[in-house]
């Protein structure tokens, strides 16, 4: 008969409790993490990112940024539903989807402010074809961003940020970059492609 000492048949029975215990409280807190970072609207986000070349998660990363899936949400610049979308901007998306007799009232509806919102992220990418920029696009306007770019304090080559002056475009592209690893991470299993995020896309960092 092999003799253990007492000493390490307490260490090994808190190991095998911790084996059993951690997996079981990482799915718990995996569950609790699917509430703050929910599929919400998945069959009308998946629609349009598939339509629009897409990741889903992306479009429900920015979703959770912008408005954290409130379809009244308006902001103080006054952008409006899922998505935020100004009016003037929901205007000429409108005119560029044929869409007839424009109203601002529009946009509060879900399906409308998620085509919206997927259509104007593939007009931006065809544009910079950059997931950064077309983060920074969305939230401070393609022509800050082409002034960025064409400022060598700002870009290098003309083509990547090597930094944004804008805070609040700064913090709007890692609150986008962290929802998206988030989304990922969660539901890994349901992953589809489109425009993403990855680990080479991530913000530029001031030195």
């Amino acid at each position: 008969m092999i003799f253990i000492p007492r000493k390490w048949v307490f260490i090994i029975i808190i190991f095998l409790i911790l084996a059993l215990t951690i997996p079981v409280s990482l799915k718990i807190y995996d569950t609790i993490l699917r509430f703050r970072y929910p599929l919400k609207y998945m069959d009308i986000v998946e629609k349009y990112a598939d339509e629009y070349g897409i990741d889903p998660y992306l479009v429900l990363a920015v979703i959770k940024a912008e408005s954290n899936f409130n379809p009244e949400a308006v902001s103080i610049r006054g952008a409006v539903g899922l998505m935020q979308i100004h009016p003037d901007t929901g205007e000429w998306i409108a005119k560029n989807l044929g869409i007839n007799r424009y109203s601002n009232n529009i946009l509060y509806a879900p399906e409308t402010n998620i085509r919206f919102g997927c259509w104007y992220l593939n007009n931006l990418n065809q544009e910079f074809k950059d997931p950064v920029l077309v983060l920074a696009a969305y939230n401070a306007g393609s022509g800050n961003v082409l002034k960025w770019l064409n400022n060598t304090k700002y870009s290098k080559d003309g083509k990547e940020l090597s930094d944004i002056p804008f805070k609040e475009t700064r913090d709007y592209i890692e609150k986008i970059t962290r929802n998206y690893k988030m989304y990922t991470r969660l539901y890994k299993e349901q992953k589809k492609e489109g425009i993403s995020i990855n680990e080479t896309n991530e913000k530029p960092k001031r030195p």
